[in-house]
């Protein structure tokens, strides 16, 4: 098959989103499909075009930055070009441009459109931020009327979701892709000796420095954890400077970060071949999110994976990992009295939360996850009809 994706970011920018949908297309091109990505060109360093890991990426360039959006004037003509050439369209919300993309799919070139739906948008507090919400929203809704079908992360999500709720016999539940290779002791002992972190307690979070990702109630969360901890150390793994949007909340926490130095360490972006390790040397990974900007969080399965337990708090979707694996706690969003509580039961117990890798694989499986969309695009692409060979 020939298969568009499109999306507003893509690598090397960090992000759940962004993760999940480069997973997905290095795994369709393995599977000899023929793989393109439609994104922006965000940073003007990024090449136009290139073949990547089997995936070419078409990049659109960028007139202006709106907060986290981007505008894109010949988006149009990029797309139309594109889907031309496909056999399937998957899109990948939320996107101010998805309308157009759905639009163009059903009106105009004929091609059968899949959307995945990973969370809401929700830009900071002011009149002209809820005002571009309301526009996406808006897009993404007429991309939802004209979809054939519309992927969802969990169950959970799609029926507490304000827009996945609206589209219920569309929509197709598939675990994201998750992949990540067991940890290695030699690469968990250099990490431990180049952090000092023998005989500390080790709590991990990772995650873009945002303000939906709850950083302030893992720092509340610390005097409680101190308490019974007085050695603990965190282990922030992610992109934390002058991220997209975020300034103001960093110059907030600022502060509060400062007077834990001595227990709490930025690691930056961790490479991915390095993550396992990451997670490895954690006694706990913490998933502090408040609201549905966040579906679930892959972070908490590739913890698991590696063996670390998790702590998340009580969202549709992101509660899905620790209830099917009984790998964690679930507390209150913003409860930080709650959250570090539950920290310090699981790093007290950390065994009696661990299950074995194969059965989270059982569960989690990154080649039933590509089989699913692979067997959606292909039934999409011969009830709707393409322009191509759908082999």
């Amino acid at each position: 098959m020939k298969i568009l994706l499109a999306l507003t970011y893509y690598r090397p920018h960090v992000s759940g989103l962004t993760i999940y949908v480069e997973r997905l297309a290095k795994a369709m091109a393995r599977r000899g499909h023929d793989v393109t990505v439609l994104t922006s060109q965000y940073d003007k360093s990024l090449p136009r075009e290139e073949l990547r890991d089997g995936v070419r990426i078409v990049r659109v360039p960028v007139l202006a930055r709106i907060n986290k959006g981007v505008v894109m004037p010949t988006f149009s003509w990029y797309a139309y070009r594109l889907i031309k050439q496909s056999d399937v369209v998957s899109v990948h919300l939320p996107q101010l441009e998805a309308s157009l993309m759905a639009l163009l799919c059903r009106l105009v070139v004929r091609r059968p459109v899949v959307l995945t739906y990973h969370c809401d948008l929700r830009l900071p507090d002011g009149l002209f931020n809820r005002l571009v919400d309301a526009v996406v929203f808006v897009s993404n809704y007429i991309a939802g009327l004209l979809a054939d079908r519309i992927v969802a992360y969990t169950e959970d999500f799609a029926v507490h979701s304000s827009y996945l709720s609206k589209f219920g016999r569309k929509i197709e539940v598939i675990y994201p892709p998750v992949e990540i290779s067991p940890p290695t002791e030699a690469g968990c002992r250099a990490l431990t000796e180049k952090l000092g972190l023998d005989g500390r307690e080790v709590v991990g979070f990772a995650a873009r420095f945002a303000s939906e990702k709850g950083v302030e109630y893992l720092l509340g969360a610390l005097p409680t954890i101190l308490d019974r901890f007085p050695g603990l150390r965190v282990l922030y793994a992610g992109e934390y400077e002058d991220v997209m949007g975020e300034r103001a909340y960093m110059d907030r926490l600022r502060p509060i970060i400062q007077r834990y130095r001595d227990h709490w360490t930025f690691l930056g972006v961790v490479p991915p071949e390095e993550m396992a390790d990451f997670f490895s040397v954690c006694d706990c990974l913490v998933v502090a999110s408040v609201n549905s900007t966040e579906s679930f969080g892959l972070v908490q399965v590739e913890a698991m994976l590696s063996g670390t337990p998790v702590v998340a708090t009580d969202l549709p979707g992101v509660r899905e990992p620790v209830r099917v694996t009984g790998m964690g706690e679930v507390v209150p969003k913003e409860n930080a009295h709650a959250l570090g509580e539950a920290i310090v039961r699981v790093l007290r117990r950390g065994e009696a939360y661990l299950e074995p890798r194969e059965e989270i694989e059982r569960i989690f499986s990154l080649q039933k996850t590509v089989e699913d969309y692979e067997q959606l695009f292909r039934q999409t692409a011969t009830t709707v009809g393409g322009g191509g060979s759908v082999d």
